[in-house]
Parts: C-alpha cells; structure tokens; sequence
C-alpha cells in the first residue's frame, strides 16, 4: 500500500453496518461465537421467548423438532406474538419483532407489566435468529386468526399472510434452518437440545418439554413438577449424606445507591453427598454456566457457616488450617434458580450474571439458614463437618504427594549422572528417541554393545518391581525403580482420585521418547516383569498406552542353524514351520537370556528397526483390561482363584508366549 493509499481515511471512511448485514456479518458480536456455539445459542434465543410466555402463565407446553436438514422448529402455546399494525410506532409489530434489533415487549419488565422475570429482555433474540436463518417461517395463532410470515436470508418475501383460525389455540411457531454463509457450522447435535430442554424443565416446575429428532425417530419428553426438588433428589440417589434442604424468598434491592429498586426472587435446593457433587445455577431460567453472583454467595456463606461450626464445636485440630470452598464443593449437591425485574448479564451469551445486590443478598440468606438448619439438625451438621474434614485433609495429603513427586520427579534431558546405570542416546529429536527398558544389568550390557547409540537407549530394571495395583501411592513413589523409570519418560504422572483431581503432574510434551519399548526374556519371570512393567505403566500414565507410545519387544525362542545360515523363530508354531522348509543338517539351540545374546543378534533380533518385531501395546477395551489387571494383580484374590481354575489350563506352555 503507497502511501497516498494509507492517507485516504477521511470522513467518508467511517460506515455503518445495515439491516440483516449487522448480525450475518458479525454473528459472534450477537451470538458469542460465528461457529456451532452460536448457531446453538441462536436456538436458545428463540426457546426463551416460548419459555418467558409459559412464565406469564400462558401455556403449559412447549414442542421442539429437530431435522435432518438441521432446520429446527420451535412451537409454544402461548399468546401468540403481536404481529398487526403498531399506531404508536406507525409500523406492523412483525416488522418491529423480526426485522429491528433492540425492539420488544419486555423493556418495561421492572414497573409490574409484562414479563417481570424475563429470560430475552435485550430485544435482540427473534430478529438477530431470522437475521442469521438461511429462511425463517413464523405461523402465529392470536385472536382467532393464523398469521404467517417468510423470510430468506435477513429479507421478508411476501409480506404478512392471514386467515381464520377460529377452532385452533393460540400460540407461536417458529421453524428455520440456520444460515451456512452465516455460522461455519449448523450441525447441532441432539445431545444439545436434550441438555437445554431437560435444563429448562428443572427450572420451570409443571412446564413439559417435547423434543422430536426426525433422525433417530425418537420423541424425548422433559417434566419436573417439583422443578429443582425432584432433581436434586435424582442427582443423589441413595447414597445421599444428608436430605434435601429446600429454601425460598424474596426481597428488593439496589446495585448502587442511584439505581433503581428492582425485586429478587429465588430458591435453593441442596443436600450433601459423599459420591456426587454438583453446583448449578439458573437466573431468569437461563442457565449461568459461569455463575457469577449467585456462584461468589454460594462460595462465601457455605465456608463461613461450616467454619463457624467447626470452630465453635472445636472440629479442628489444634493449628488446623481453615477450610476451602473446593473441600465443600466436593460433597455438595446445589442448585439456585433465581429471577430479578434487573439483571446484568456480563454479556448477550447470558452465561454469568454481576449483580451485586443479588451476590449480597444471597450470601446473607444463606449463612442465616445455614447457621439455622445446622442448629435444628445436629445429626446432620456433624455428618457435614466430618465430611469436608475428611476431604481437606484429603486434599491437603495431595497436595503434599504431588510436592513430592515434582521433587523426585523434574530433571534436565541429560540425566546420565542422576539416574543409576541409565544409558542416553545421542539424538535430541524426540520423533527419533527410543527407550529399551530392559531386565537387568547383563540384558544392559547386551543391548548397549548391539543397539544404535544415535537413537537407542537403555535403563535396566533393578529387582522386581513394585505391584502397582496393589500398592499405594506413598509406596509407589518411594520406590526407586518407578521413580527412576518416571524420571527418564519425562512425563510426569496421572493420578486420578475424587479428591486428588489436582495431583496430576502429567504432560504428554514432555515426553522424551517417541518409542517406549518393554525389552524381556521369553520365560516365566520375563513375562512376569513385563506385566509389572505394563501395570506401572496403565495405572501411573495410561495416555502413553492411548497416544501409542508403548511397544513390547518379542525376543526369539529358538535360533535354529542351517549350514551357515542362522533361522530364528519367535514361537512353537514358527519353529514348526521352519523346521518344514529347511533342508540338510538342523541344529536347534534353545535362546538364552538377553543377557547372553551376542551383540550382534540382539541387533537383528531385538533393536534393528528392519528385522526387530514390536509389539503395540493398545487398550483396545481400557475397561476390559483393567478389570483382567485388576484379577490377575489385584487384591480379589477368590476371583484369581476361580479364573485359574476354569481358564488356567490355557497358559501352561508358557515357552508360546511372545
């Protein structure tokens, strides 16, 4: 660009976007996202308005279909939208719904008239949704009459249709196809409007929600007649510590000395739970996926009011440290549906709310009822603070592991001083490095003298390795073996508990090795140590089993001469064939231990990437091969018992192994 070119930016420069162009242009200013999060929250916009009619009180049902062709049609039985001619702003109401972005009835929510507690108050929903629609069809019943409209991409084709429709209730119903040149990708899955109809039926007690998927066939009905009480008490089953606690109330307020008054009204469902924890929060019945005020109250008066118990019931141990909300958080059940005539949503997405007189009022009703509910019932308040006891000590016994293990287990590459008998390769490429672990110091001077020292190293297993099913986490990394074996892989590890979800250390860039390759004899204590070696492995990083990286080298059981040609055969079956083709004179050794091979043949047999045969260790069932690791390893030692003796007879040769 010259530079007459960069001084053209006058006042002609500046221009505005028109009509349909200000959405199809920019859907992720309306939408959030120009991808399938917007197309799905285009959906949601036009669902609020079925859901803020049934809110008034008019209509108990609401119809959702999804197609094929990913159109979708959205009918409720409500008023019907106003879409005849508006005298006070001298234009047709369909035009004002449809085609004018911040235009609706629902901006005068807070002086007591229509749609007090509304989930579309921004006038943007229907318009910005017909805007973004390869086509829209709206047929709206009202005053016993069918009014019908088209739109094409943004553009109305044909005007407002009518005819009679005396005998047919009233009501709206919307069907589009979201618009390919607006959104990259329309494709919603069904798994999406199930979660958002099944959320709204929580939240809307006594409103049903059908939902047709013309794919599958299958109609999906959503009800709660107790809305939030009925799903608490399908969230915590049985196995629920405590009873669900219901609370209710209402009350007005103000963000800010010079802002108005608008009113508050919400309820609470909870109940503790040593298997389940959730927190869900629903403001005017969209649900706040970030939380926000409601969220900061929560956090605020749940840790306040079981502190204060603890303490004044000397639950602590002497210099305990405090609790934290995640020590709570997991072992509640929680959800809040709350409306105001006023909200701040932190933007159009309507997925966190700021209001801070909703924060503040809610913190204060909650340590009030808090405080009163664990005052009537003691048995339960001491199950709650043995409970979150029980998981912060739990946590902070993590945290103190997880300390540990990042000391013993962070290095440098070059770990030749820090690792016993480690044996590196040259190379830095990490899509060239492979690691032999091998089976003790004689099978470490065999592969050293045979491998490839440019891209091939070796580290020999010491002893016999720990039963990592069996032991705990404390044993586990006080052993070194593991702890060496974890330091040359680079990787960290995988812990995965209900209460050390934060352990984790595991980072698969770190990895220092493209192969990770499992070198033992082919005999009874080979198998068993390359079995240990696969269950540290699954327990302590199973992605490395999931992303390829672990491979078993088979090792030859015989080595058979023919004249001066050397044969070898990795299995019974390989030895017979053999056999079978070569002529003249045979002589069959059996292989001796790795540790005995010359160098040369653990090059070919074992290490050379043309003629070596690898295993891939792939968990094709993880599930299955857990529960086989879990009998053969484990601690259920009468389901060892039995699966030796109807399947042990299988692996009495065990020379077949390979």
């Amino acid at each position: 660009m010259n530079s007459q070119q960069k001084s053209n930016y006058t006042n002609e420069s500046i221009t505005s976007l028109k009509g349909a162009e200000r959405v199809r242009l920019r859907p992720g200013v309306i939408f959030g996202s120009d991808g399938i999060d917007g197309c799905q929250h285009a959906v949601f916009e036009i669902l609020s308005n079925s859901i803020d009619e049934a809110r008034e009180g008019y209509g108990e049902k609401i119809e959702v279909a999804r197609y094929r062709d990913h159109s979708i049609m959205i009918q409720d039985y409500g008023r019907g939208i106003p879409v005849d001619y508006n005298s006070k702003e001298q234009r047709y109401n369909w035009e004002l719904v449809f085609c004018e972005l911040y235009a609706g009835g629902k901006y005068q929510n807070n002086t007591g008239e229509n749609y007090e507690f509304s989930l579309g108050l921004n006038g943007l929903g229907t318009c910005a949704t017909q805007y973004a629609s390869e086509y829209m069809d709206a047929v709206v019943y009202r005053d016993s009459i069918c009014y019908s409209l088209h739109f094409e991409k943004g553009e109305n084709i044909g005007g407002l249709m009518q005819e009679e429709a005396e005998k047919h209730p009233s009501g709206t119903q919307i069907k589009w196809r979201p618009d390919r040149d607006v959104f990259t990708d329309i494709q919603i899955p069904l798994s999406y409007f199930q979660d958002i109809l099944k959320k709204q039926a929580i939240v809307n007690a006594g409103l049903t929600f059908s939902l047709f998927d013309e794919e599958s066939g299958e109609t999906f009905i959503y009800y709660y007649e107790n809305g939030i009480q009925d799903y608490l008490k399908e969230l915590s089953g049985k196995d629920s510590l405590t009873e669900v606690q219901y609370l209710q109330t209402e009350t007005k307020g103000k963000d800010r000395e010079d802002k108005p008054e608008y009113r508050l009204k919400f309820e609470a469902a909870f109940c503790f739970n040593n298997q389940v924890n959730c927190l869900e929060y629903y403001h005017n019945s969209s649900f706040l996926e970030y939380g926000g005020s409601p969220d900061k109250a929560v956090k605020n008066s749940f840790v306040f009011a079981i502190d204060k118990f603890l303490k004044a019931n000397a639950l602590y141990k002497k210099e305990e440290k405090k609790i934290t909300f995640s020590d709570i958080e997991d072992s509640l059940i929680l959800v809040i549906n709350s409306f105001s005539t006023v909200t701040s949503y932190e933007n159009q997405t309507k997925k966190s709310i700021t209001n801070k007189f909703i924060q503040e009022a809610m913190t204060d009703f909650f340590k009030e009822q808090l405080e009163i509910y664990f005052i009537e019932n003691k048995i339960d308040a001491e199950k709650i603070a043995s409970q979150v006891l029980a998981n912060k000590r739990s946590r902070e016994t993590a945290e103190k592991t997880r300390i540990s293990i990042r000391k013993k287990l962070t290095g440098s590459l070059d770990m030749n001083n820090r690792v016993e008998k480690f044996v590196n390769c040259r190379t830095k490429d990490i899509n060239r490095r492979e690691i032999y672990i091998v089976e003790g110091d004689s099978a470490l001077g065999a592969c050293k003298l045979g491998r490839d020292a440019e891209f091939q190293a070796i580290i020999p297993i010491r002893g016999k390795i720990l039963n990592c099913l069996k032991a705990d986490y404390n044993r586990i990394f006080a052993n070194d073996i593991i702890t060496d074996l974890l330091k040359v892989l680079g990787c960290g590890v995988e812990i995965k508990s209900k209460h050390t979800s934060d352990l984790n250390s595991f980072d698969l860039s770190q990895l220092r090795w493209h192969k990770i390759i499992l070198c033992t004899d082919a005999d009874v204590d080979g198998f068993q140590i390359r079995t240990l070696l696969l269950t540290m492995l699954y327990r302590l990083v199973p992605t490395l089993i999931h992303e390829k990286k672990v491979y078993i080298a088979e090792s030859p059981l015989y080595e058979i001469l023919n004249g001066k040609q050397t044969f070898f055969a990795y299995s019974e079956t390989e030895k017979t064939e053999l056999l079978s083709r070569l002529k003249g004179k045979v002589k069959i050794n059996r292989s001796k231990g790795l540790g005995e091979n010359q160098p040369e043949m653990m090059w070919e047999t074992t290490m050379n990437p043309a003629t070596r045969r690898l295993v891939l260790v792939t968990p094709d069932d993880a599930e299955q091969t857990q529960e086989m690791f879990e009998l053969l390893l484990g601690e259920n030692l009468a389901g060892r018992k039995e699966f030796i003796a109807e399947e042990g007879y299988r692996y009495l040769d065990l020379t077949d192994i390979s």
